[in-house]
């Protein structure tokens, strides 16, 4: 591990001025020198060089807080030993710095500058702004001095243009093209160029013409995304009519379904009332024959002849109770049922569905059969016919079968 050793000066380090970057193993460390240069250096973890991957801008703004430093101008030093490249994003958030954080930002000086960092250096030196001073120096004192003699007045902020004869004013302004374009997509901005007939001017009418290919590229995909949004909002629109009127068919199939239940539950109101009249009358009609049957108790008849008259009488009651169950309007959750077997099997007739319920609620077939004044062949007959539309083999057992639709 490579510990950075700062010379004796107003340094302030703290331990928790650091941020771990796993991934590209290393940590970043700050400090604060001369109370309002913030100095940045790094530790490997390993022996290769470092590609730094982002600004850490968060642990830039707890060393401000910490150091009374916001609202203040204060400078950035960067120590860039054992640093190979930068990503993108690492070079625009310096060139965010360098918009965002003026004019409290005074200097941001490199040293130890690889040549593999040496062009991005000298390119973010080429496309700050002009009130901020970038300094790129050889060695950590020596910046510090360059930067001391910044906040003293001694050293300018930026060199003043100069002829286009000048080969470092023109890798400047080369520099800053190319930045404008890459970091800042600075796109309907055209470059200044040299004269016609200049030696570079190819070069820089190169970078235009890359510049201006590039904003047409740009408009043409925003005209491809307003196309699309466009697009989209069309089908969102086309899907939400759908999706009200699919609202309104089902909200149309609930009222009808709870008319259908309004209309059932009246039904069942009127028949209740009919079925208690006729109870009434059921109840009236065994109180006779059973008023008949005391009689014929207390008649003096041939043994065999009171047997026979007792037995039609007993047999009249019985029937009475049967017919009496038989004959009941469905109750609520029969009404229920008979609507979801009609749903299910529509061919079943209106007879066919009464005998389905007598048969799920376990009436045998005599009864049922003399219940409707059928015999008990006919009624077999029907049996047959409902075990055939419900789509039984002749093994599934009626019963069984409507009572587990019935459960469902």
């Amino acid at each position: 591990m490579e510990t950075q050793q700062l010379p004796i000066a107003a340094t302030t380090k703290k331990n928790h001025w650091k941020s771990h970057h796993p991934a590209s193993e290393y940590t970043k460390w700050m400090a604060v020198v001369d109370g309002d240069i913030v100095h940045t250096w790094i530790d490997r973890e390993g022996k290769s060089d470092i590609v730094l991957d982002f600004m850490d801008i968060e642990l830039l703004q707890v060393v401000l807080t910490e150091s009374d430093l916001l609202g203040k101008q204060f400078h950035i030093l960067f120590d860039l030993a054992h640093i190979s490249n930068i990503t993108f994003s690492y070079k625009r958030a310096i060139t965010d710095l360098f918009y965002n954080w003026s004019p409290i930002l005074g200097v941001i000086g490199f040293y130890n500058i690889p040549e593999s960092m040496r062009i991005i250096v000298e390119t973010f030196a080429a496309v700050a702004p002009q009130n901020i001073c970038v300094i790129l120096g050889k060695t950590y004192e020596k910046s510090i001095e360059n930067i001391r003699a910044f906040k003293a007045g001694n050293l300018a902020v930026r060199e003043s243009d100069v002829e286009y004869n000048n080969l470092q004013a023109l890798n400047k302004k080369f520099l800053e093209a190319i930045a404008r374009i890459s970091w800042l997509n600075m796109l309907d901005q055209s470059i200044t160029m040299p004269p016609d007939g200049h030696p570079y001017y190819p070069f820089f009418k190169a970078i235009d013409s890359l510049r201006s290919d590039l904003a047409e590229k740009e408009r043409e995909q925003e005209n491809e995304v307003q196309l699309l949004k466009q697009d989209f909002g069309h089908r969102i629109t086309q899907l939400v009519i759908k999706i009200n009127a699919q609202a309104e068919v089902n909200n149309k199939s609930a009222r009808e379904r709870e008319k259908e239940i309004a209309d059932l539950t009246k039904r069942i109101q009127t028949q209740e009332m009919e079925l208690a009249r006729m109870s009434t009358v059921i109840a009236d009609k065994q109180k006779g024959v059973q008023y008949l049957l005391d009689k014929i108790y207390a008649l003096d008849l041939e043994a065999g002849v009171k047997r026979a008259l007792t037995k039609s009488c007993l047999s009249l009651i019985e029937k009475e109770v049967i017919e009496k169950q038989l004959n009941r309007e469905p109750a609520a959750s029969d009404s229920i049922f008979l609507s979801r077997l009609q749903q299910k099997f529509p061919t079943l007739n209106q007879r066919e569905l009464t005998i389905s319920l007598l048969v799920k609620l376990n009436y045998d077939t005599t009864e049922i059969a003399r219940s409707i004044g059928l015999s008990t062949r006919g009624m077999e007959s029907i049996r047959y016919r409902i075990h055939k539309k419900l789509g039984l083999d002749k093994h599934r057992s009626i019963k069984a079968f409507l009572s587990e639709l019935d459960m469902t």
